[in-house]
């Protein structure tokens, strides 16, 4: 999607594309933190591997994926969106599959440090692709507090930019 000068929309364009933009980035944030939780668990193999540890057990698993499914800073909430559908967790999951990140214990050294080195590549991806979105996000906020302040828009309709 290409960059629109939010001056050029008209109100309920602008407020529609921001809320979409909005989805997008709930999107792209969860599967990054899907990402991230697999990082973890290679790791958290490798580790296992080089230390012989064994409190690295499939127990201390839900522990690893909770704290980052769940944790992170938080932020005004919003309506939850299941993204499990979005294509970048289609994507997320096919990459998984080809890479043989549900049993990481079932790989070779080699292979996990390659599962690992893609899932970097993938989380490094979307985290640029986050960063434009937070960008064209600030601008259309900047342009709908520009739009109340100046008697633009109603701000009855504010509710509607929650």
């Amino acid at each position: 999607m290409t960059d629109i000068d939010p001056t050029l929309l008209p109100l309920d364009e602008l407020r529609a594309l921001r809320s979409h933009l909005l989805s997008e980035e709930d999107a792209v944030s969860y599967v990054r933190r899907l990402v991230q939780a697999r990082i973890d668990l290679a790791d958290a193999e490798l580790r296992r591997r080089r230390l012989n540890d064994e409190a690295v057990t499939p127990e201390a698993l839900p522990g690893i994926l909770a704290s980052r499914l769940t944790g992170g800073p938080a932020r005004p909430p919003r309506p939850a969106v299941d993204a499990s559908e979005h294509p970048l967790a289609v994507e997320f999951d096919d990459l998984c599959t080809r890479l043989g990140a549900a049993e990481p214990s079932a790989l070779t050294d080699s292979q996990l440090a390659s599962l690992r080195d893609e899932l970097r590549a993938f989380e490094q991806a979307r985290s640029v692709e986050r960063q434009a979105l937070f960008q064209r996000i600030d601008a259309l906020s900047a342009e709908l507090v520009h739009r109340y302040r100046e008697g633009e828009a109603d701000i009855e309709g504010l509710l509607a930019d929650e």
